[in-house]
């Protein structure tokens, strides 16, 4: 029986840790604790992923061109420079590099203006 439990092989059975890959070396080591496992332990083992994606009428994008459409996401006290009301909705996103801050960007609740701000 495999070392693994049945467990998730990406993880370390004993402290949960994420477990390297195999390597040149012939058993895998947990960088947090001691516990090793041969690689042949992995053989044989298939791995699959799925990725899922939001469908389109959910994406906010979808709530950006449709104008009857409300508006989602925390309301903060930021005045519109359009209508000059108080109240905008605000949402991020990593527009440049990862190294560089997120862009932010607001929507008037009352006459859907919207600007952007980079961080």
């Amino acid at each position: 029986m495999s070392r693994l439990g049945g467990g998730d092989p990406n993880f370390c059975p004993d402290c949960g840790n994420v477990l390297p890959l195999p390597g040149i070396s012939d058993s895998v080591c947990c960088p947090r604790c001691s516990f090793f496992i041969p690689v042949a332990e992995f053989s044989g083992q298939e791995v699959r992923s799925t990725v899922v994606f939001n469908p389109a009428e959910d994406s906010s994008v979808a709530l950006e061109e449709d104008e009857g459409a409300e508006l989602k996401g925390p309301v903060i006290d930021r005045r519109c420079s359009r209508c000059n009301k108080e109240g905008m909705v605000y949402h991020t996103r990593q527009m440049r590099s990862a190294d560089e801050g997120q862009t932010v960007f607001f929507t008037c609740v009352h006459c859907r203006f919207q600007e952007k701000e980079d961080s």
